[in-house]
């Protein structure tokens, strides 16, 4: 009888060495799939669904990456790497369209494997719409629903816990308070549509110009807060120059001739939220009075 070879792949979650004939896959049984749902209401944090579920598929197929695209954007598991071929499964619940899971992976996914993975989707759809849920209600709660900065809320719950931190660890940090010069023209001359449209791209401005450890605020209308790490303010004008350079040079904003002020003070170990805040706005006040589309510290 001649030699047979049969292709083999490792998975190194369990060191073996399964064929790729779909039939020859295993997959676990209904006490594992009772063992995974539990797991997966443990959280409400998309990431950490993913990275639980990450664990269980591992087992059908070998894969490097696996995203979540759905309305509130783009969610992936741990350590996810996206760089291979991507495999696409939609993920829908009594006619609702949770959204689209990928798979990044450049093994072959078979129609049994497409099974298998489909079948490991029942443990995973409820659990991740109450996920995704959460944190519809999470964002209506702390966002502003046009521009997508956090809101006044958030604002004054963040600014609390900065205060808080700056007096027990002496972590100071700068408060930035902005409005846009010209801005009601906008709206009184062009429409309301022309002023949300130039709201969205001063926020667009304000993200670009902060770091992930910064916070930015719409409190309504054209107000805005940016609270900064800072320990000696240096932060705080690299970045009030780094907005006004972007706002001069925005097409949308220049043809509108719209500029902004800023005004800005740091914190000290001795602020409550009402003098930082007084301060800030002092400097915002002094910015208008000194002809607008300029920056000024108290």
């Amino acid at each position: 009888m001649e030699n047979v070879h049969i292709l083999t792949q490792n998975l190194p979650t369990r060191g073996d060495f399964l064929p790729f004939s779909a039939n020859s896959y295993q997959i676990n049984g209904h006490e594992a799939f009772i063992r995974l749902a539990e797991k997966l209401q443990t959280t409400l944090e998309v990431e950490k669904i993913l990275t639980i579920f990450a664990e269980h598929v591992a087992r059908i197929i070998k894969f490097s990456g696996l995203e979540l695209h759905s309305s509130l954007g783009v969610h992936e598991m741990s350590s996810s790497d996206n760089q291979h071929t991507a495999h696409r499964f939609d993920l829908e619940i009594d006619n609702e369209h949770l959204g689209q899971l990928v798979y990044f992976s450049d093994y072959p996914f078979c129609d049994t494997i497409k099974r298998k993975l489909e079948k490991s989707h029942s443990c995973l759809i409820y659990p991740l719409r109450n996920a995704l849920m959460y944190s519809r209600v999470l964002k209506l709660a702390t966002r502003d629903s046009l521009t997508g900065l956090y809101n006044r809320s958030q604002f004054n719950q963040s600014i609390e816990e900065r205060i808080e931190s700056c007096r027990r660890q002496q972590r100071r940090f700068s408060l930035m308070l902005l409005d846009l010069d010209n801005f009601k023209q906008v709206n009184d001359v062009h429409g309301h549509k022309s002023g949300d449209d130039v709201l969205r791209e001063f926020a667009n401005i304000l993200q670009s110009s902060t770091r992930t450890t910064d916070g930015v605020f719409r409190f309504g209308g054209d107000e805005f807060a940016v609270l900064i790490d800072d320990p000696a303010f240096t932060t705080n004008k690299v970045i009030a120059e780094r907005i006004m350079v972007l706002v001069r040079n925005s097409p949308m904003l220049t043809q509108y001739h719209v500029t902004t002020s800023i005004g800005f003070t740091l914190a000290s170990s001795n602020d409550n939220i009402d003098n930082l805040f007084a301060r800030a706005d002092g400097g915002l006040y002094r910015a208008k009075a000194a002809g607008r589309n300029c920056a000024r510290a108290v």
